[in-house]
């Protein structure tokens, strides 16, 4: 058995045959996919694993030797660390560092908890804007709260991508808050 210890960046991207991602799995599972000649590695990571007999780069991304058809979520799941994810850690009011989530609409006053009414908040803000909405405040959001899209939070969901799967996630540069 190979010495699988985890690593920085312990994770693996799969692919599926024709290259589209499907998930991210850890290394030994990674590992395992591509020593029964499931997968192929397509891009190695950092170090190596030993066996008795063999050396094996870590692999960063596999590909599967087999299509697999996969039925996608239509939707991310809303959750704290998404929400934190999605707003870079930033309060949506102050842009400082975001402690908690708020509704925007309060749901005391019939908001929903969906992800076009959630944003990241400072503790202060939140605390100040109560049961308020923003324009009773006089504040302004820096950015109106959206459902994120895209192949990689349907992969990655709320995980920090490894720079070497940007060539299969279509990772683009966040555009700037005007």
């Amino acid at each position: 058995m190979p010495d699988i210890r985890p690593t920085v960046g312990s994770g693996a991207l799969v692919l599926n045959a024709t290259y589209e991602p499907l998930c991210v799995v850890s290394v030994r599972r990674a590992a395992i996919l591509v020593l029964t000649a499931k997968a192929v590695c397509v891009a190695d990571g950092d170090g190596i694993l030993h066996s008795a007999r063999d050396a094996l780069p870590v692999p960063s991304v596999v590909r599967l030797t087999r299509f697999v058809r996969v039925p996608y979520r239509t939707h991310v799941g809303l959750s704290r660390r998404a929400i934190f994810a999605r707003d870079g850690w930033r309060c949506a009011y102050c842009r400082g560092p975001a402690e908690t989530i708020d509704h925007v609409f309060p749901r005391s006053r019939g908001g929903r908890h969906a992800w076009e009414n959630v944003v990241a908040a400072c503790a202060r803000c939140n605390h100040t804007k109560g049961d308020k909405t923003p324009a009773e405040m006089g504040w302004r959001l820096h950015a109106l709260p959206a459902a994120p899209k895209g192949a990689a939070w349907r992969v990655l969901g709320h995980r920090a991508p490894d720079p070497r799967w940007a060539d299969w996630l279509d990772l683009r540069e966040p555009e700037a808050a005007a």
